[in-house]
């Protein structure tokens, strides 16, 4: 059976006649993505004193359709990083290959043999051990390389890990290259309807460093129930991971608890009224 894409949805050649295949002429101009199709909404993270938490939910969608309801958009890095995806979701499966290729060649880098122990640039290097700092660095300079080339990777990512310094780190880059980092940090819909919530607790370096590990995902836990209430592209269902310095806890397929729709009783408009 011919499994060209020319052949798709269409009967045998030597029944029907051959295929005309002009329309696939590459001759043309080069053309990129102007537009997302497939998009995932909020990532959520704050850091707390030993790490940082990270969610997002488990829905893509096409258009406003809620299409595909078990897309994981938080990803691990060498069990030292978490990343998180919001955005085109074909271009966070290309940027997933892409650091997964990354992975690899890190874990075969050469370690240092006994001859080298000695010396002290040698010493002081850790092959196959890229920290959030610097994975966050290579991807700001990625996503500026394709910016500039005009073929931007249309999503927001953020990283989360510790620094060299065995410090948290949270940082994020857009499809412009820009990049920030801040004690909590949100894309999508969640700049505007979690973050005034995690900035309640964590709105400096020394409110975040207050925060226990329990208490910064009972916070993503209730940001991630309100984004559900609010924001039309979300689920009920999300991944969750908590980075520190004893490696990575991610779990995948939670499900909101304790939801209460008491509050749409007060909400007016949309339609006839009645006092």
């Amino acid at each position: 059976m011919d499994h060209r894409p020319q052949a798709w949805g269409r009967p045998r050649d030597d029944v029907y006649g051959a295929y005309d295949a002009s329309y696939l002429n590459n001759s043309g101009p080069r053309t990129v993505t102007q537009s997302p199709v497939v998009t995932g909404t909020s990532v959520i993270a704050i850091k707390y004193k030993d790490g940082v938490v990270m969610a997002a939910d488990n829905l893509a969608s096409y258009g406003s359709l809620a299409r595909f309801t078990d897309v994981k958009r938080l990803r691990t890095f060498l069990d030292t990083t978490v990343i998180g995806f919001g955005g085109d979701v074909s271009d966070m499966q290309f940027l997933d290959r892409h650091l997964k290729e990354l992975a690899t060649d890190e874990s075969y880098e050469v370690e240092p043999t006994l001859d080298d122990e000695d010396d002290e640039e040698s010493s002081s290097s850790k092959p196959g051990h890229l920290n959030a700092a610097n994975l966050f660095k290579y991807l700001q300079k990625l996503m500026y390389q394709r910016r500039n080339s005009f073929d931007p990777l249309w999503n927001q990512i953020l990283v989360a890990g510790l620094d060299s310094e065995s410090k948290p780190f949270l940082a994020s880059v857009d499809l412009r290259g820009t990049s920030f980092t801040s004690p909590s940090l949100a894309t999508g819909f969640g700049a505007a309807l979690a973050q005034p919530i995690m900035r309640k607790y964590a709105g400096t370096e020394e409110d975040a460093a207050k925060l226990t590990r329990e208490q910064a995902v009972e916070v993503v836990k209730e940001c991630m129930k309100v984004l559900f209430y609010r924001d039309a592209r979300s689920l009920d269902r999300y991944s969750i991971a908590v980075v520190n310095k004893d490696g990575i806890e991610l779990e995948e397929d939670q499900q909101l608890e304790k939801q209460s729709w008491a509050f749409a009783e007060r909400i007016k408009g949309y339609g006839t009224q009645t006092v």
